[in-house]
């Protein structure tokens, strides 16, 4: 149930991901990453798959003085999705959250930048979009990704994890047209735990990936 890394984790869902298209269900594919950790398994997944790649920026919305503790988040220009249980338990309004929401807004906005290279975002509307993440915990941050790609009409929106906690993609099925994890132990602590290699991407291990995909897709 372990994977040596992000990338062995990639080319197994893409074998399994790989099914699901030989048998029709994944027409006009587009393939986006959440950055950072995705982009690794996501660039196996849309090699595997013969599909395009783009990335889907998420950024976690912290509790002020505790910004590890995500209340929230938010993708592309999408508004926030807020954990409404964790900010009444701080006793926080999304009022509060403002000048958060305003710093990571920008990082958001920066990343989509440099990681574009200066191209447009893909147009998800009547195509079939699959989300790729390393890893699903919480599901705080997919969520919002959902929600913003589901308002911009896309035929069909799967989810595809290599590992998810149980709770976790049982809350997010009702987001989705489709989930697929490869795994989804009970004794889930945190996604980090099912790889041998977890090192945190940085942005330019981000884009030689990138460009990595698009040169062999062009060689």
């Amino acid at each position: 149930m372990r994977f040596r890394d992000r990338r062995q984790a990639g080319r197994e869902l893409a074998a399994r991901l790989r099914e699901r298209q030989d048998a029709g269900a994944l027409p006009d594919l587009l393939v986006l990453a959440l950055p950072r950790g995705g982009v690794a398994v996501a660039a196996e997944v849309a090699e595997g798959l013969g599909a395009p790649l783009d990335v889907l920026v998420v950024r976690k919305v912290g509790a002020p003085g505790h910004e590890e503790y995500g209340v929230g988040a938010m993708a592309g220009d999408g508004v926030p999705v807020y954990d409404e249980e964790a900010l009444r338990g701080l006793g926080l309004t999304q009022a509060d959250l403002a000048p958060v929401v305003e710093r990571e807004r920008a990082e958001l906005l920066r990343r989509e930048r440099l990681y574009r290279q200066g191209k447009p975002a893909p147009d998800p509307r009547g195509r079939t979009v699959l989300l790729v993440d390393d890893g699903l915990a919480t599901g705080s941050t997919a969520r919002a990704a959902l929600r913003a790609l589901r308002a911009r009409d896309p035929a069909r929106l799967v989810l595809a994890v290599p590992v998810a906690s149980p709770q976790g993609a049982a809350a997010l099925r009702p987001e989705t047209d489709d989930l697929i994890a490869l795994h989804e132990p009970a004794a889930f602590m945190a996604v980090g735990q099912w790889y041998d290699e977890f090192g945190q991407l940085t942005d330019k291990e981000v884009l030689g990936v990138l460009e990595a995909l698009r040169e062999r897709k062009q060689a």
